[in-house]
């Protein structure tokens, strides 16, 4: 069958002169083969590549507009297919997919829609969007312990979030000339692009996401030039009344940005785009032509937004991959989406440069060109990006060269020449990945690889494992590459108190396939899964790639891939991928760009991703150890894993860091192979990013063990525990030193105070 990948040949040769590459390395890195060449990389035997379950989805459609209390909208009408005839509204009935996903403390999923309304293009993407865009559904699905599909859906109220419904204020390209049509109320208010993030008390916050509107253009004709813009919008669903709340404005517009929590509770937004076709800004000029540099904090005891000082400042991609450190730091990641057909960032080649923000002093430091172990600090070049951002460079530049004259901090020439000297050994396979996977990466993974104290009983390091995405041409205009690859690395960065000490960055074994936007998943028993995505980048030619089905599985031991099992569905642009209490993983969503920015043309018979809409549907995948019979079984907490409520409802438990907790495991197991428990921080992902995920382990020697009884204590570093729901599992190790884990139970953490709760008279 005539397959289009050789597409990815064709835009290759003008790559190829380029790259010093040995034969047939340059067709495994940029994706021109549907299948893996190397026979050096791994499939797991038959019977150790876990199974995916049958899909499901919602057995409803409804109209795609309005709220629970509008009795129609909220009439359900029994579908098998993805969507049903035109409504009241003018509008497709149709079932949302999992574009962003929330594990929420119970154990129900809360999930929103991804580009809601393609389906009622007439002609493309860039003239229909405008009028036809909707705001996002969202769903909560509730899924009954150990079961393959889910037993019901329910609609939030309001089930689109219920922001802006009076329209939003948007930002005209040329003010005052009626050029701009405003009236898209239909969707002035979409979750597509918020981020979300878990509060203390377990209700999500959604920050951003997108008015839709046209500019030029008109009601009167119903199609104009496309845009998007960026929320100011906050809002907060909470899990106990499944309702949405509004909450307060930010100060700047953010379509794509990340939301993280702090180890004081308070939320960190960074990046993020106001403009996201246009981003020309008359009253704000200086802000034209990139995304959004300032940073904003947001504290759940006031409700209120605050921009950070000048030095919180930084040149970012969207979706930065950004994580808290042990320290209370937020590290870059150099990874995030590079989405914007026409580029929009002039200052794009500072997105290669991995930093860290410090909270306390609201200041950033760039750490080194991703991937490369040569410290900017050894040559006292740590502002760099503070100097060349013309909002920051007067200061920083004075700083920079105070602080380089006075502390002389350039390694000498032996000791730089032994560093870079790394860069270059190995064979040549190895050097290009190093050149490959170093720099920014669009749409690929990041990963906070398992927490683990020191010989002191603290956590001061943290390792973050990238794999796939395209090739980072963040030089050139925004998408940057457009094939993947399937290069991966772990940068590892070391904390003493409140200074980075340590930067380091190994290139590891290979995906099998390159794998662009796949969804990575840390798993309980330390490995890491990486699930759906596809050969290239659907976003820059959309429609054209082919799915990436199977999974794969990082093993951190041999810090090599192999290959699982095969999904059923293709899962390409706006996919999820979430850790089950249970330890199985939920899969879900596709909800991709029109075929080609035209109308969506399914060309699945020629084997690339289905393109006629998105994808509703789930499937569950169980690992290899779900079947194991030696798996530890974990009962709970001693006394019971849920403390009632005044109102006759039941709430998790509730520790706080640095306390001692019992777990009881069932009887019968064998104690002397217990070998470490974990905390799992609930998973709330959007976009691939969730800057809060994270494992810390307790390992064996901080364990006390009374018979079926386990002691041990929450660690006390509010960076390390942010406050939330976890999920605590106990590991058991086999003979050849695997992990075999329990499922979990899940609690509430708390650092012993109100700090970090939203209360009800901080929303509005």
């Amino acid at each position: 069958m005539f397959k289009l990948n050789k597409l990815s040949a064709v835009i290759a040769i003008g790559l190829g002169s380029a790259l010093p590459v040995q034969a047939g390395l340059l067709d495994d890195l940029i994706g021109a083969k549907f299948n893996p060449i190397s026979t050096s990389k791994g499939v797991a035997p038959e019977g150790q590549k876990g199974t995916f379950s049958a899909p499901f989805e919602e057995p409803f459609v409804y109209e795609r507009s309005g709220d629970n209390d509008n009795n129609a909208d909220a009439t359900p009408i029994p579908a098998p297919e993805k969507c049903m005839g035109i409504g009241e509204n003018g509008k497709l009935r149709c079932k949302p997919a999992a574009g962003t996903i929330s594990l929420l403390p119970n154990g129900d999923f809360l999930y929103f829609n991804a580009l809601e309304g393609t389906e009622d293009f007439e002609f493309s993407i860039l003239v229909d969007f405008g009028q036809k865009a909707i705001n996002d559904q969202t769903r909560r699905m509730i899924i009954p312990k150990d079961a393959n599909a889910a037993t019901n859906w329910v609609r939030p109220l309001e089930v689109d979030s219920g922001a802006n419904p009076d329209g939003y204020a948007i930002t005209e390209l040329l003010p005052g000339l009626g050029l701009t049509n405003k009236e898209t109320n239909s969707a002035d208010g979409a979750l597509f692009c918020a981020d979300v993030a878990m509060l203390a008390d377990g209700s999500i916050m959604a920050v951003g996401g997108t008015a839709y509107y046209s500019e030029p253009g008109s009601n009167l004709i119903g199609y104009g030039l496309t845009e998007l813009e960026g929320l100011k919008t906050s809002r907060v669903y909470n899990p106990n009344t499944n309702r949405w709340m509004q909450g307060n404005d930010m100060n700047f517009g953010r379509w794509y940005p990340t939301l993280l929590t702090l180890p004081d509770s308070k939320m960190f937004v960074a990046s993020g785009v106001t403009k996201l076709l246009k981003p020309v800004y008359p009253q704000a000029p200086e802000q034209s032509g990139r995304n959004v540099p300032q940073t904003e904090t947001f504290d759940p005891a006031t409700g209120k937004w605050t921009v950070n000082a000048q030095t919180a400042q930084r040149s970012l991609p969207l979706y930065p991959r950004l994580h808290l450190l042990p320290n209370g730091h937020v590290y870059y990641n150099a990874g995030g989406q590079a989405f914007n057909p026409f580029g929009q960032a002039y200052d794009q080649p500072l997105w290669n440069i991995s930093a860290t923000y410090n909270p306390a002093n609201q200041t950033w430091s760039d750490l080194a060109y991703a991937g490369f172990p040569l410290k900017f600090s050894d040559a006292g070049l740590e502002s760099l990006t503070q100097i060349l951002n013309p909002l920051t460079a007067p200061n920083a530049a004075v700083s920079a060269l105070t602080k380089t004259l006075m502390s002389a901090p350039m390694k000498s020439p032996q000791a730089l020449q032994k560093v870079l000297s790394t860069i270059t050994t190995g064979n040549p396979e190895q050097m290009l990945q190093k050149i490959v996977g170093a720099g920014m990466r669009g749409s690929t993974s990041s990963t906070m690889l398992p927490l683990r104290p020191d010989a002191d009983g603290k956590y001061t390091q943290a390792s973050f494992l990238t794999a796939g995405g395209v090739l980072p041409l963040v030089g050139l205009t925004s998408p940057g590459g457009y094939v993947a690859v399937a290069a991966s690395r772990i940068d590892t960065v070391k904390t003493n108190g409140d200074q980075i000490v340590d930067y380091q960055s190994e290139v590891t074994g290979s995906l099998n396939e390159t794998r662009w936007y796949g969804s990575s998943v840390l798993m309980p028993d330390d490995s890491v899964m990486v699930f759906s995505g596809g050969d290239r980048d659907g976003v820059v030619a959309p429609g054209v790639e082919f799915p990436r089905k199977t999974a794969e599985r990082f093993n951190p031991v041999t810090k090599k891939w192999t290959q699982m099992a095969v999904a059923n569905n293709p899962r390409t642009y706006h996919n999820t991928a979430i850790l089950m209490p249970d330890g199985r993983v939920l899969v879900g969503g596709h909800a991709p760009i029109s075929t080609l920015y035209l109308k969506n043309i399914n060309l699945a018979a020629f084997g690339l991703s289905p393109n006629d809409g998105r994808d509703p549907s789930f499937e569950i995948y169980s690992p290899p150890y779900v079947t194991n019979p030696n798996r530890p079984v974990l009962v709970g907490f001693q006394g019971g894993n849920n403390v009632p409520a005044g109102d006759g409802k039941t709430m998790l438990k509730q520790f706080t860091k640095g306390q001692n907790v019992t777990i009881q495991m069932a009887g019968g197991t064998d104690m002397g192979k217990l070998d470490s428990v974990t905390l799992t921080r609930h998973t709330v992902t959007t976009h691939l990013v969730d800057a809060d995920q994270r494992t810390v382990v307790i390992p064996k020697d901080k364990l006390t063990i009374n018979g079926n009884n386990v002691t041990f204590k929450i660690p006390d570093q509010a960076a390390v525990v942010p406050q939330g729901a976890y999920m605590v599992f106990a590991r058991t190790k086999a003979a050849d030193g695997s992990l075999l884990p329990s499922k979990s139970v899940s609690f509430m953490l708390t650092h012993g105070n109100s700090q970090g709760v939203m209360t009800a008279n901080a929303r509005r």
